[in-house]
């Protein structure tokens, strides 16, 4: 379930319950509510720019850190932990920075450095069995994630709500709410009638700055067999211009309760991520770690 979740987020609903930003929202100036077509051209516009990020984020590497807490009036850190999430060409693969308070020693980093040049290595044999079969998958979630963010335009009604400076970006504020006569033909296209959504989206670039979204319905996995996410469920990101046109998400919050199998469990998560840098192609990346290699340094977690 945790799988689907997230991607949902990713492409511009995710919620906000009992989350602080670091700088709240400036007002701006009353202005005139766009029109019907200026609506239509940017939300056609932010679909554009939406499918170049997913595109670029292939040849990116980040940090994330990723803190998981309990639920219930006393919540507490369960895990945190620090990883280097690096593209591999048929996805991406996350090295271990640090677990909670330990830090793993050179010889283990450099293994899992190892691991990462055998996956470019691999993505560069596009004969390989294994490699065929990695790019199956990679190329079924692309489509995937391409036709939802397609399916958003149609399965979204949406209503101006004002214009915020955010960050220091200008933004028109959007209430998405379900399209009663939208027919969605896949398991995530359907989780967009079961939430309602607010985004705002940075006027100058068309370029989502910030979304939150509300699970209203309960959403079910196999009828109701494999899992179910339940209502009431929050979700929250905000990303940020990391090169000319290319915006990535640097933050997410999940708070939600869910079933898989017969086990119920909640989430509660946040996910920073920062020092994004362009590896490139697969070959590319490969002439970084085999240098990394050869130098025997290691990344820490810190800047």
């Amino acid at each position: 379930m945790r799988n689907w979740v997230p991607i949902l987020v990713f492409f511009a609903t995710a919620a906000l319950a009992g989350f602080s930003p670091a700088s709240a929202p400036v007002l701006a100036p009353a202005r005139q509510q766009p029109s019907e077509a200026e609506a239509q051209l940017r939300a056609d516009k932010l679909t554009a720019n939406q499918h170049r990020n997913d595109s670029a984020v292939e040849q990116y590497e980040r940090i994330e850190h990723q803190i998981d807490r309990t639920g219930g009036p006393n919540p507490r850190v369960t895990e945190d932990r620090t990883f280097r999430v690096v593209p591999t060409g048929t996805g991406t693969m996350k090295i271990l920075l640090r677990d909670n308070d330990k830090t793993p020693g050179p010889t283990d980093y450099h293994k899992q450095l190892e691991q990462w040049r055998e996956a470019l290595e691999l993505a560069l044999k596009p004969d390989d069995s294994r490699a065929k079969s990695a790019f199956a998958k990679f190329d079924k979630k692309r489509k995937d994630r391409a036709e939802l963010i397609d399916a958003m335009r149609d399965g979204f009604t949406h209503k101006w709500l004002g214009q915020e400076t955010i960050d220091g970006h200008s933004c028109d504020v959007y209430q998405l709410d379900p399209n009663p006569n939208f027919h969605p033909k896949t398991l995530l296209q359907e989780v967009i009638s079961h939430v309602v959504a607010k985004i705002w989206v940075d006027r100058e670039q068309n370029q989502l700055v910030r979304g939150q979204a509300n699970v209203t319905k309960d959403i079910s996995v196999g009828g109701g067999i494999l899992g179910k996410l339940y209502r009431g469920g929050v979700f929250f990101f905000q990303q940020s211009e990391v090169a000319p046109g290319i915006w990535f998400p640097y933050l997410y919050q999940y708070d939600f309760t869910a079933r898989r199998f017969l086990f119920t469990f909640e989430e509660h998560q946040v996910i920073q991520s920062s020092r994004f840098r362009r590896v490139g192609t697969p070959k590319e990346a490969l002439a970084i770690v085999q240098s990394e290699l050869a130098s025997g340094k290691t990344l820490t977690a810190d800047p």
